[in-house]
């Protein structure tokens, strides 16, 4: 697979990768040169542990994942079901 590169130095990582790597928008990568190479890495993630609450407002269960876990946007959300099966 091949990309090029634009006038500002920006590269598009194909979109069969992202999604394998589950690469989304603001995602941060670690780049390197290694002899004649650019290696891109993705750094790790922190985990989360998810539970089942009660939403106090609605009363329908709910899934939290902590104080510290991301708020998905709408956009995130509507990514992730594109993969759901």
């Amino acid at each position: 697979m091949q990309t090029k590169v634009s006038t500002k130095g920006q590269i598009v990582i194909p979109g069969p990768i992202r999604r394998r790597l589950g690469l989304r928008a603001g995602d941060t990568l670690d780049i390197a040169v290694e002899k004649d190479r650019i290696v891109m890495t993705q750094p790790s993630k922190p985990k989360y542990e998810a539970r089942m609450v009660k939403d106090p407002v609605t009363g329908f269960l709910a899934i939290d994942l902590g104080p510290d876990a991301p708020t998905l946007t709408s956009e995130m959300v509507r990514e992730l079901l594109t993969d759901f099966p």
